[in-house]
């Protein structure tokens, strides 16, 4: 839900630079993670709510998602935060895993990280589950989807 990530990531770096990055290569426990996951049958799906015009971290992760995300079998979709604003979302980004169980992942300011949370309580699972198929309802598909 953020904008800016990790803005001292090595791989952001060399994005930024020209440098060719191999999403495969530069993050190949990730893509293998993914990919005996979704071969498993199970559904990984990935909603980024972005502003517009959007930033270069959102650029360089829209860039990769091909290369990375969809190539491991994910399915990604993008929400520009304007299409967003009658959703009720919750304070930090998350994920969640089979309905049940729900990572908070917690960023300062500048975007580097700062911790993670994982949950149980069934309030935050309803709240999280909610408010990412309501953006997954709004949001484009990523070949449809071109950044301004």
């Amino acid at each position: 839900m953020r904008d800016v990530y990790t803005p001292q990531d090595p791989i952001f770096l060399d994005w930024k630079a020209g440098v060719a990055v191999d999403p495969k290569e530069r993050w190949s426990e990730w893509y293998n993670l993914v990919s005996a996951t979704t071969a498993r049958g199970v559904e990984v799906r990935r909603a980024r709510i972005v502003s517009e015009p959007v930033t270069d971290y959102i650029r360089y992760e829209y860039d990769v998602t091909a290369g990375l995300n969809l190539a491991a079998g994910e399915d990604v979709r993008w929400l520009p935060r304007r299409r967003a604003s009658e959703l009720a979302l919750p304070g930090n980004d998350f994920w969640v895993f089979d309905g049940g169980l729900v990572r908070f992942g917690y960023f300062a300011g500048n975007g580097d990280i700062l911790d993670d949370e994982f949950t149980e309580d069934e309030a935050a699972i309803h709240l999280c589950v909610s408010a990412f198929e309501s953006v997954w309802q709004r949001a484009i598909p990523h070949r449809d989807y071109r950044p301004t």
